[in-house]
């Protein structure tokens, strides 16, 4: 592919720290999925170097990756993921997803791949972290308060409920006792009968 048709193409950025892995999609169109895929790096303007690649779907072979690269090809989506794992400072510079078949190359995505030391990003993000870690203590600790009260709370009115209902059975009890001894009480009186004129 000639230096000019790569420059006019747009340039995907992806920035990643050492070490760490990047996967990027690619799109293709899924009546082309006969079409052998790679990933490619440039080593100077016209040249490229093969890194990874997956072959044509109908080969039984499986593809071929250097390095921390491997492609995933979806052939019913048109979809091509490259994995770019353990990032190295030398890995840095710029890739591109193509389709080839017989010497014929057509590129899908252009990407500039860039890897940040880790001793200069070290300190960066800790600044900002540590406000955010104090900040979240005392919203742990309010949590943790509101928690121990409404337990608190649940736990009392439970026992208040659990109170009424022992007081309500008890009075259901002795009012199904009281009715047999206020029986017995009113058995002495039908004898005084003495006032009606009927007794002695």
């Amino acid at each position: 592919l000639p230096a000019a048709s790569c420059a006019a193409e747009n340039v995907t950025v992806v920035a990643a720290m050492e070490g760490d892995t990047i996967s990027v999609n690619c799109s293709y169109n899924p009546r082309q999925w006969w079409r052998g895929k790679s990933w490619c790096r440039q080593l100077e303007p016209g040249r490229w170097e093969r890194v990874a690649g997956a072959p044509p779907a109908w080969l039984p072979w499986p593809g071929s990756s250097s390095g921390g690269a491997s492609i995933t090809d979806n052939a019913r989506a048109g979809l091509l993921t490259v994995t770019m794992r353990r990032l190295r400072p030398e890995d840095a510079g710029l890739y591109r997803c193509q389709t080839n078949f017989l010497g014929d190359t057509k590129s899908l995505r252009m990407v500039r791949v860039e890897v940040l030391a880790a001793d200069l990003v070290t300190h960066v993000p800790e600044e900002p972290r540590a406000p955010q870690s104090i900040s979240r203590f005392p919203l742990n600790m309010d949590f943790t308060v509101f928690y121990i009260l409404t337990g608190f709370l649940v736990a009392k009115f439970t026992v208040a409920v659990l109170v009424c209902v022992v007081a309500h059975s008890r009075r259901n009890r002795e009012r199904g006792q009281n009715p047999g001894l206020d029986e017995q009480q009113m058995l002495p009186f039908p004898a005084d009968h003495g006032h009606d004129g009927i007794g002695l």
